[in-house]
């Protein structure tokens, strides 16, 4: 039996698909980030007269608590994504089967976004919620969905690659939320009109960071959608450079033990 050319990513994707909403992760994982975005939508709706600039401010908030917890959700379906398999010992049912390994990653990287893009129309509600009455609601939701999605994107694939080749699963999912939180950290970073090189800098090659100063500039600041186009280099190239190695090295790392295969 041989797959029809093409088809193996979306039968991957499909059963993967079905496995993480019919199991019930999905829809749990969609209701915490629920509750989360509610309880941050509330404190910033009664913690404030929303005027003109104070609901671009509380519409930029509830975008970066989408795109920064629909990131996460979707980092940590992903980071189980084959470490997960083979310690549950159904990794190998899927490598007999008459598909290739960089379909498998493909398909599994197409089923941890349906998690962030779930995230994202929760979030979208949410964001009418606080700015109804305001014009940048519409730039508020493409910007969550270019920019959102381009980093979910990254973090999905960044995920794949460690649980390919972590020792365990619990290796994976804390190499991963600890590499996402140190980049979350460095968004923190308090910033002054006269801040240092060093500081633009890290701002500038954090993929995160970047993405969210870039949304930030155009919903808060005003400034144009191309103004600050440069920031966006890093979420553009994490999102390639990670998705690249994922496809390129899927053959090596996609095992039935953890590491790279040897040649």
């Amino acid at each position: 039996m041989s797959e029809r050319p093409g088809r193996g990513p979306w039968v991957i994707a499909a059963h993967e698909i079905r496995d993480l909403w019919s199991s019930g992760r999905g829809p749990l994982l969609v209701f915490a980030f629920s509750v989360l975005l509610s309880a941050v939508t509330y404190l910033a709706a009664t913690n404030q007269v929303l005027d003109y600039l104070a609901q671009r401010d509380a519409v930029d908030l509830i975008l970066q608590v989408v795109m920064a917890v629909g990131g996460l959700v979707t980092l940590v379906v992903s980071a189980d994504g084959i470490s997960g398999e083979r310690e549950r010992g159904t990794l190998e049912s899927l490598l007999l089967a008459p598909i290739s390994r960089r379909d498998i990653v493909l398909g599994k990287l197409s089923a941890a976004l349906t998690l962030w893009f779930a995230t994202f129309l929760v979030g979208v509600l949410y964001i009418w919620v606080l700015g109804r009455f305001a014009p940048i609601v519409g730039t508020a939701v493409l910007l969550g969905l270019v920019i959102g999605t381009l980093l979910a994107f990254a973090l999905s694939a960044t995920g794949l690659l460690i649980s390919a080749v972590a020792s365990s699963n619990r290796v994976s999912l804390s190499v991963s939320l600890f590499l996402l939180l140190a980049l979350y950290a460095l968004t923190r970073l308090p910033a002054t009109p006269g801040q240092s090189l060093t500081a633009e800098l890290l701002v500038r090659v954090n993929p995160i960071g970047a993405g969210l100063h870039y949304v930030s500039g155009i919903l808060v600041r005003g400034t144009g959608w191309t103004t600050e186009l440069s920031y966006l280099a890093a979420p553009v190239l994490a999102a390639a450079i990670a998705g690249g190695a994922l496809t390129i090295t899927a053959p090596e790392i996609v095992r039935l033990t953890n590491g790279v295969s040897a040649r």
